[in-house]
């Protein structure tokens, strides 16, 4: 009897942790992009955009764009990513090989990055103060949500429910606790009436340019175990 009761009983266990295994992505694309508004309690006309980071990766490897302000459509640094070391790039004149970028560089802790996507180990201030709030659909796709106050400001956070995990996240223990991707932080900042999002949209296309490179160094992969 024991035993038929005991079945029953490894069989939930493992389907409760099946279901919180994670899928890493095998190839993409993330965007991160800030709007800021002034004077926001008295309308959301005042606005700046600013795209922040484009993130292509494929597997482990990332290659990243970073816009630049004044001219979106013009990257003005590029670096390539993996584990956690990153290694700026020099595109203009050749196309660079990933095997030999460590060779010829000294690598940089991802941690003192300081432009584009910033990696951080740090948990949100005041995380364990957070509320729940209900579920909300935005775009389309349904979000878990909850809120940090404070006297002079709120932030709230967006997550999306998901196992497909990502090579870079805003707040990795966020995700852990929640079981998804954290997409989007708003905050409202009543000091200074200042309103700032902050979105993190992944996509399933390389950029151009980044294509280039991990196509480039694809070959050169393929042609090296030939």
């Amino acid at each position: 009897m024991k035993k038929i009761f005991l079945f029953p009983y490894l069989f939930l266990l493992f389907a409760s942790i099946s279901c919180h295994k994670e899928i890493p992505s095998e190839k993409g694309g993330i965007d991160i992009i800030s709007n800021i508004y002034f004077g926001a309690s008295k309308g959301l006309n005042q606005l700046q955009s600013f795209h922040l980071s484009k993130l292509n990766y494929s597997g482990d490897s990332i290659v990243e764009l970073v816009p630049d302000f004044t001219f979106p459509e013009i990257n003005k640094q590029t670096y390539f990513i993996k584990d956690s070391l990153y290694f700026p790039l020099e595109t203009e004149n050749n196309t660079p090989l990933f095997s030999e970028i460590s060779k010829k560089q000294k690598p940089n802790l991802i941690w003192n990055k300081k432009g584009g996507a910033i990696f951080s180990k740090e948990e949100i201030p005041n995380y364990r103060n957070r509320r729940n709030l209900s579920d909300t659909v935005l775009f389309k796709k349904k979000y878990k949500r909850f809120e940090i106050k404070s006297p002079w400001n709120y932030t709230r956070f967006y997550v999306y429910p998901t196992d497909t995990i990502l090579p870079y996240s805003l707040y990795k223990h966020v995700e852990k606790d929640y079981h998804g991707r954290l997409e989007r932080i708003d905050s409202y900042n009543k000091e200074t009436d200042i309103f700032v999002t902050l979105q993190l949209i992944p996509r399933k296309n390389w950029d151009d340019s980044a294509k280039e490179i991990f196509d480039f160094n694809h070959f050169v992969k393929n042609r090296k175990s030939e």
